[in-house]
Formats: structure tokens, sequence, C-alpha cells
């Protein structure tokens, strides 16, 4: 398929600015491929598609405030630098993109906080936004990480047109986040409250854990009309026994398999057998999943409403088919569903 087939018109009102009060209520859209039934609902209505035993895969990966703001030497121009990630810990080596780009070279070091509690140095150019840079810091790891969670901001998208508050540290991060590493939200795992969790629970619904660190490649534009030809950037994932082991044992039972979230059906398509059963891996994935894909392990997805363009929309297509997803975002466009992270939800069975 072409790149051209996902585009789409989204009036920029319906790019969701503020989460929902609460999060199960969001609105969901219920999409049947059997059926090419769509319906309206509400997240917390997610219980009444799923019975005893079924299974919801969750991404546990949690944001690390990513985004800081720092000055260079000599000039003092204000820099934006973005982490992307971490190199070396004992170096204190960190890939990051920086702001305003053509400003900052090799052998600049940059100053962080009011009273500079943080000095790095650009010690390579790894893009033409991308640099590694070396933090030049003499203490504790603990204090190390302190530091950058002090000043350091919860990475928003850019989408949304404001300042991070005290309030995004908390709801751009879902309520199992446990592994930190990523520098963008699984956002479909979002619209889960604790209550949530529990009620499913209560029913008999079982929860199972993967980890994907979602990186700026999840968002990065494709450039190329020919999806064949489009690299990801590779992300780390973790698919560990334990999930393995709630995941197989509904399928062998003919339960089924939700996907929270497309970062996670990437990391359990990146790690299955041939009798298409979940197996315990880890490591880096650059799986890109356009239309055709055959799917190995789940047999619904939640997902948010996704930009035009965007690796996440075309998996959503791969997986609901094109068609029937497409006259979905049209009708998600014509009823004013809420769009990206902290939009609605889809449910896809």
């Amino acid at each position: 398929m072409k790149l051209s087939q996902f585009v789409f018109d989204l009036p920029l009102n319906l790019i969701a600015q503020q989460p929902a009060k609460k999060r199960e209520d969001s609105r969901m859209m219920v999409v049947h491929r059997k059926t090419g039934q769509i319906e309206d609902k509400y997240f917390r209505d997610i219980l009444e598609y799923f019975d005893d035993k079924d299974v919801f895969v969750v991404n546990n990966t949690k944001v690390f405030p990513a985004r800081m703001y720092g000055r260079k030497e000599k000039t003092g121009a204000k820099i934006e630098v973005f982490l992307l990630r971490e190199l070396s810990k004992t170096n204190r080596l960190w890939d990051v993109i920086v702001e305003p780009a053509r400003k900052i070279r090799v052998g600049n070091k940059l100053y962080f906080g009011d009273s500079d509690e943080l000095i790095a140095e650009v010690i390579d150019n790894t893009t033409s936004r991308g640099r590694t840079i070396k933090f030049q810091w003499e203490g504790a790891e603990e204090d190390f990480k302190v530091q950058l969670e002090a000043l350091g901001e919860t990475p928003l998208p850019k989408y949304i047109k404001r300042k991070p508050d005290e309030e995004d540290r908390e709801r751009y991060q879902t309520v199992y986040a446990k592994h930190e590493g990523a520098v963008a939200a699984p956002t479909a795992g979002l619209h889960f409250s604790r209550e949530l969790i529990k009620r499913c629970e209560i029913k008999g619904i079982r929860f199972a854990e993967v980890t994907l660190h979602t990186g700026l490649g999840t968002f990065r534009p494709i450039e190329v009309e020919d999806l064949s030809k489009h690299k990801m950037d590779a992300e780390y994932y973790n698919v560990d026994e334990a999930a393995c082991k709630i995941v197989n044992k509904a399928k062998e039972t003919n339960h089924r398999i939700c996907s929270i979230g497309t970062t996670t059906m990437r990391a359990m398509e990146t790690s299955f057998t041939a009798k298409k059963l979940l197996k315990p891996s880890e490591g880096w994935t650059s799986t890109f999943i356009h239309p055709p894909h055959d799917f190995n392990v789940a047999d619904c997805l939640v997902t948010n409403f996704n930009l035009p363009k965007s690796s996440l929309l075309i998996m959503t297509c791969a997986f609901a088919g094109y068609e029937l997803a497409m006259e979905a975002y049209k009708k998600a466009i014509k009823d004013k569903y809420r769009f990206f992270s902290y939009g609605d939800a889809m449910l896809v069975l």
C-alpha cells in the first residue's frame, strides 16, 4: 500500500489538549471486523465485550521527564534538549535531539538549571537534529536521576499547545507504569483507572504485562510512498515468561487476547512461535506493521485515534482492514471524537 492512502483532514479542534476528567470516561468507538458494525460507547463499557479468562496485554513502560531546557555556553542562547535514551550509565552518555540544532555543535557545553545544577558537553552529531551528549556528574547514579527528574519536563507531544503541569506527571502515565524508558506514553493504556482494572479482574479478565519503551521512532514521519521501504527506529522491548504463560494458556483454551495499544502489539508481533504462541524474548525491535499483515497473537486491539500517515494509523488499518478503519476515522471526525494522546479510544474486535 502507499503512504498517500493514509491521509485524512483532521480539524485542529479535535486534538485533545487535556485528558478526560476520569480516565475511563473517555469515549470508545467499537469496531466489529466481522460485521462492519460500529458502536459508540465509553471506555468503562469495555467490560461488556470480554469474559472470564480473556486476557488484556498491556505495555508497562514508564515515561520519564525527557524534555529539558538549558543554555548554551558563552551566548546563553536558550536550547531544548529532548532525551531519547541513555547510551552509557557509567559515562553519563545520552542520545538526544536538540533545538535549534544549527546552533549546537560538537564541543559546545550546555547548562541546565538556575544554578547550573547540570552541565553537559556535546560530543557527537548523530542526525541533523540528533546529538550525543555527556553529562558532567561525579555524584551517585541515584542523585543524578533525581536531578534529571527535577530539571526535566513531562514530554507532552508538540500538538498539545500548552505547558505541562503537575497533573500531567500523573495523567501522561498509565496506572501500571513500572519500567522507566519511554519518551511517549503508550496512550491506549491511559484509559484504565485502578478501579476499572479491579472490575476487570473481578470479572475474571487476566492482565499480562510486556515492555516496549516508546521512542520517537513510533512517531517519526514516514517519508517514503512505498511503505515496504520505511525503516522504523529500533525500540527496546521485553516479553517475559510470566506474560507468555498467561497469554498462551488463554490461547490454548480459546479465550481472547486483547492488545492494549499498538506498542504492545509490536512487542508481541516481534516475539511469537511457529504455533502462534507468545515466546519470551528481549532486545530491540524495528518491526513496522502495515497492510497486508497476518497477526499472530492478539485477536482484539485497543488504540487511540492517531495522526494521518502515522505508523500507528497504518497498523490499525492492517488489523481492522483498510476500508473499515478509514470509515471509522471518518465517523470519528463527524461525531467529534477526541484525537491523539489525551483523546478517545477505539476497540477493534
